[in-house]
């Protein structure tokens, strides 16, 4: 077990001594102990917490509640109360989070029809929604209702023409830029904090740092307003990634309302470093919740859970793994080039005159992303229904452009066996229309990700890689067809035979694209299992995502929300970065060799007034306690913000501290050797007297591997029990950086 270090804090007043006593030295000293003090134990802003104190805190409240169990019936209801209310937490966090994803998804499908035109009959219903509940709507022209009527048919009375086109050209960017500028107004004077994906930051938070304000109240409302705004005015961003910060927001709300939960930062985070196994069996409890609830708001219509469901008839041959591996080569180069263009942007955004205007920024993108996408159909539609569009396979049924194939009119086969086809004009013209779309998103995203508005990245990278996939499956196909005689092809697909799938090689492209980008194998193919349901198609996924991987990797090792945690400065400690150079920890530690000795307190011979000077010249996070500055034998650690409290606390509670009071941190009461002298202040209680220490010729690979794998906000460097310096998480990243040849100053925070 590890030693407590902090305990159940508070104040323990001079009681049941005569003042006689108190000054010879018997009587109960100031001293920190078992009621509840408020600010101990908490954290700086952009501060890292200490794991093994949060650990051990705790372990010591767990300890506690068992012991009190045994004494009553209320106790023990209190103890089972506690450890249901994990399990509470799980159930409201699903709930919410769901009920807000729903919404959501709702509302986005609302406002971006919204540009285009409004529902007659309801002007909440989209334009899916009108012409469902419509009488007249007919199968064949199942997206044209007479509830459903375009601007300018609304206002002119015309729905055809130059000047119609024109008009709902006009309104189109005009709503487009007015959802842009309500989404970055709204983020800029409510919550700063809602803007972009929310990943990078998550992890930050998630490894142990502390970014007040970033998972609260204001945020996740603006958040969620914000993000319907910002995916509804059609720029190339998604709503997956702020979904995350959106849900996080949720578990961060209602872990507010636990003690457990809000009084120790270490238990909001038992998914960063390590997983128990009762985290994931509440984070499957959690997600069984919420698809409950989205299942019960139905937001797709189609009585599914996944956005992008699928449903191929036949199956994929293994010759089809070449333009499968060709896609995950792509989506490795895209993934590589969106990185590096999008860091250099959002870096000229930080140093520069343009992050000075970030709501002009958002209005001029916007704009033109709104007057390119407007004459292409498949760029003006929302980017999940375009996503939708390319997966789906063509059925006998389909009115799609890329599903106008020229059929064989003797042909008597089952709708979901419909044979290999030559393409008609519809199918020549969309692939036109789907590479100028591909190179548009491929400009564009690099430009919209990381604006100050709520912007995600899982949908356009899918969109880029589903372009790019159905153009190589429909080239695949047509070639099938027309060189079945070929040998690549005679084996598997004979004249007649439904063998390729152009929807199939989207999903694949999406795939590769979306790994790239974010570097993700193994949970990237379960979330485009969770997105398509397509589990037979694993193994082209698997292929895909590992080829984008090695590809990308080629070109760097961070995914893109690991640049921007590197571009942003965050003291993040990846488990994926190796560390190989043959440093030792006396490399790293500070005080170096042209600098002062280290900040050091000693057991018995500092003053009040000597503490509040170190304090005030300093700005350290902790500091060592040591024997003597003779000996410097180490004794514990002592965090800055607890001695501030206490100090303070101790200067209002307890007579006779002046700023000539000697600070104790031994364990014995001290001797107040006259009666002038004044009153002794101890503080053995907020001493951390097992401080984690490693010895200076330990190497810089099991330092760093400590770090990562404990949490560690600092290490203290020792040889044979004599202080050396100290190893800060900071001091780390830096080394890690300084030895990739990067910039050692980028690490910005504690």
């Amino acid at each position: 077990n590890f030693i407590h270090l902090m305990g159940i804090i508070g104040l323990h007043t001079v009681t049941g001594a005569t003042p006689s006593e108190e000054m010879n030295g018997t009587g109960n000293l100031m001293d920190f102990l078992d009621e509840p003090f408020p600010d101990v134990g908490t954290y700086e802003d952009f501060h890292t917490i200490d794991w093994l104190r949060e650990k051990s805190r705790d372990t010591d409240r767990h300890r506690k509640i068992t012991t009190k169990s045994k004494e009553s019936y209320w106790e023990l209801i209190k103890s089972l109360l506690d450890a249901w209310s994990g399990w509470v937490v799980m159930l409201l966090i699903g709930m919410l989070t769901g009920t807000l994803a729903g919404v959501i998804d709702l509302a986005v499908d609302w406002m971006t029809d919204l540009k285009e035109g409004v529902c007659l009959s309801a002007f909440y219903y989209s334009h899916e929604q009108c012409c469902w509940t419509s009488n007249e709507t007919t199968f064949d022209d199942r997206d044209k209702c007479p509830q459903w009527q375009k601007w300018a048919e609304l206002m002119t009375g015309h729905s055809e023409g130059a000047g119609a086109y024109v008009l709902n050209y006009f309104l189109y960017v005009l709503w487009a830029l007015l959802f842009s500028f309500l989404a970055v107004s709204l983020v800029r004077v409510f919550a700063p904090y809602a803007c972009g994906s929310g990943i990078p930051e998550i992890k930050t938070i998630l490894s142990g740092f502390i970014i007040r304000g970033y998972l609260g109240k204001w945020t996740l409302l603006i958040k969620t307003v914000t993000l319907v705004l910002a995916v509804s005015s059609g720029l190339s961003l998604g709503k997956e990634g702020p979904l995350v910060h959106v849900a996080c927001c949720c578990g961060n709300l209602f872990c507010s309302l636990f003690s457990k939960y809000s009084k120790n930062e270490g238990k909001r985070r038992e998914v960063s470093y390590y997983f128990p196994l009762k985290t994931l069996w509440r984070s499957f409890f959690a997600a069984l919740v919420a698809a409950f609830t989205l299942r019960a708001i139905n937001p797709f219509g189609n009585s599914r859970l996944v956005l992008f469901y699928v449903e191929y008839h036949t199956p994929w041959y293994m010759a089809e793994l070449v333009p499968f591996i060709l896609l995950g080569v792509f989506g490795g180069l895209w993934g590589a080039l969106f990185i590096r263009g999008n860091i250099a942007w959002c870096r000229r955004r930080k140093t520069t005159l343009l992050g000075k205007y970030p709501v002009l920024e958002v209005i001029v993108i916007t704009g033109i992303t709104a007057v390119l996408a407007f004459p292409n159909p498949y760029t003006r539609r929302s980017t999940s229904e375009l996503i939708s569009e390319l997966f789906n396979d063509c059925g006998a049924l389909e009115s799609s452009q890329l599903c106008d194939y020229v059929n064989n009119p003797n042909m008597s086969r089952p709708v979901d066996d419909i044979p290999d086809r030559p393409a008609g004009p519809g199918v020549y013209s969309a692939l036109w229309q789907l590479a100028l779309a591909l190179i548009f998103k491929i400009v564009i995203t690099i430009f919209t990700f990381g604006m100050k508005i709520p912007s995600g990245l899982f949908i356009p990278s899918m969109a880029v890689g589903a372009i790019a996939g159905r153009i190589v499956g429909i080239a695949v196909e047509q070639m099938a067809y027309h060189h079945h005689d070929w040998i690549i092809f005679k084996n598997w697909c004979r004249p007649g035979a439904d063998c390729v799938t152009p929807g199939l090689y989207a999903m694949v492209g999406a795939a590769a694209c979306l790994g790239g980008v974010t570097r993700m194998t193994v949970s990237l193919v379960v979330i485009m299992f969770e997105l398509t349901g397509g589990l037979e198609y694993i193994v082209p996924l698997m292929a895909a995502a590992v080829t984008s991987k090695w590809v990308a990797d080629a070109f760097g090792k961070e995914g893109i929300y690991e640049s921007h945690i590197q571009l942003n400065g965050y003291p993040y400690l990846d488990v994926r970065d190796e560390f190989t150079h043959r440093t030792l920890a006396t490399d790293v530690m500070r005080p170096r060799r042209s600098e002062p000795p280290l900040a050091v307190l000693t057991q018995d011979s500092t003053t009040v007034e000597d503490v509040e000077t170190l304090i005030k010249d300093t700005d350290y996070n902790g500091f060592p306690v040591v024997v003597s500055r003779e000996s410097e034998r180490l004794i514990g650690f002592v965090q800055r913000r607890e001695l501030t409290v206490a100090i303070k606390t101790a200067r209002q509670k307890q007579d006779g501290v002046v700023s000539s009071s000697v600070v104790y941190f031994t364990e014995d009461n001290p001797q107040v050797a006259e009666a002038c002298d004044p009153q002794p202040l101890k503080l053995r209680r907020i001493l951390n007297l097992s401080p984690f220490t490693v010895t200076d010729h330990t190497p810089m690979e099991t330092v760093v591997d400590i770090f990562r794998k404990l949490g560690l906000r600092q290490c203290l460097v020792t040889r044979s029990g004599r202080l050396l310096g100290i190893i800060t998480k900071k001091d780390v990243l830096r080394h890690m950086a300084q030895m990739m040849n990067q910039d050692p100053e980028s690490i910005m925070f504690n």
